[in-house]
């Protein structure tokens, strides 16, 4: 069953996934295993509890109301941006506790791989968790209901 198309503003995505990379290179560069912890937070919370973009209160708090950033909505689902944040926050997880448990090299490398794929939809607009999402509801997986807009391919942009 898909769920009808609805409209998603693209620029509180950029904005979550801005502040997730220059927090994430602020942990790595001063080893700041609290700052990646926080970031996980955020990316679980909103996956989980605001069922938002972690750092969207951010964009609508100052960057939006300060005419610093612009709305960017677009016809999207909101579904597969949702599922690639909670991911990321999956793979945090396992980085920050890799982190606290001593395994800085996996615990980092897990933090790159989140900072790597966040820059790859900020600045080319390809989403590898909406992807993934987009596979999951080919093969009818449960609770994966949103198909990719017609001529789009899945995880791109729609334009």
């Amino acid at each position: 069953m898909n769920q009808s198309i609805r409209k998603v503003d693209h620029s509180v995505l950029r904005t979550n996934q801005a502040i997730i990379i220059g927090l994430l290179l602020a942990a790595f560069i001063s080893d700041a295993f609290w700052l990646a912890a926080f970031v996980t937070l955020v990316m679980l919370y909103g996956t989980l509890i605001t069922r938002k973009a972690g750092f969207a209160p951010i964009y609508f708090r100052v960057f939006k109301p300060a005419r610093i950033l612009k709305p960017d909505v677009i016809e999207d689902n909101p579904e597969p941006h949702l599922f690639a944040q909670g991911f990321g926050g999956v793979v945090m997880l396992i980085g920050t506790f890799a982190l606290y448990f001593g395994a800085p090299i996996i615990g980092w490398a897990l933090v790159w791989l989140v900072i790597f794929l966040a820059a790859l939809n900020l600045f080319v607009g390809f989403c590898a968790g909406c992807m993934v999402y987009y596979w999951l509801n080919r093969i009818g997986a449960p609770g994966f209901t949103a198909n990719p807009l017609p001529g789009v391919f899945p995880g791109m942009r729609p334009h």
